[in-house]
Formats: C-alpha cells, structure tokens, sequence
C-alpha cells in the first residue's frame, strides 16, 4: 500500500516506509521530526516545473501533466518509481511531502500516477 502524507502531520508507527519526495528539505522540521527512511529528491517535478507552478490551482491541469510526462520520460524519476514500488510490496509506503494544499501538490499526482501505471494495492 502507498499513501501520502504532509511533513508537518505528525509520525505514526503504521506510516511504514517513510519517503520524502521533496526536491527542497521542508522549511522548519528537524530530521528527527521527520522521521524519514529515504529521500528521494530525484522523484520531484524538476527546477523549473515546480518554479513554474508554484503551488498555483489555476496551474495544476497543465503542471499534472507535464510532471506525468517527466515521470514517464525521465529516467531517474523511473527508477526512484521502481524503488517505491518495490519497498511497497515489502510493506506500507508513505510518500512524504511539504506543500500546504492537500489535494493540488505533485504528491497527489506522484501517487495518481502510480496507481494508474503500476499495479499496487491502492
């Protein structure tokens, strides 16, 4: 299974697999608050796609879709898709991110995109 959650919420044992998914550490938590396993900057929307955005809803149509063809193309983001997908066969994952908006943020898509492509529990 593959959940996501915010940073800022707090750690629960259940959380299992704890991933980053940030490109940029989250302003304002420590490492130990975090209580992460990985961080996988390389699964991020690039620099310039997440400049773009900037967390804007009237952005979000155009950024699902150009962060889900940099998933698809991008070879680093592939494998770091792979890893997920493995560690989630092994137990629960939980892809951890910062952004404030809990349903327009590239953790939404991350976990549309590989539900959609991969076969997991959902």
């Amino acid at each position: 299974m593959i959940q996501i959650k915010r940073v800022y919420e707090s750690y629960e044992p259940s959380d299992g697999t704890r991933i980053l998914i940030d490109r940029l550490w989250p302003r304002g938590v420590s490492k130990e608050k975090a209580n992460l396993d990985l961080w996988m900057k390389d699964v991020a929307p690039s620099v310039s796609l997440r400049k773009w955005f900037n967390h804007e809803e009237s952005k979000f149509k155009e950024f699902k879709k150009a962060y889900e063809s940099e998933l698809s193309q991008d070879r680093e983001k592939q494998e770091c898709l792979e890893k997920i997908i493995a560690l989630s066969h092994q137990k629960k994952v939980t892809l951890v991110y910062g952004a404030k908006h809990p349903f327009i943020n590239h953790a939404v898509v991350l976990l549309n995109f590989i539900q959609t492509h991969f076969q997991t529990d959902r």
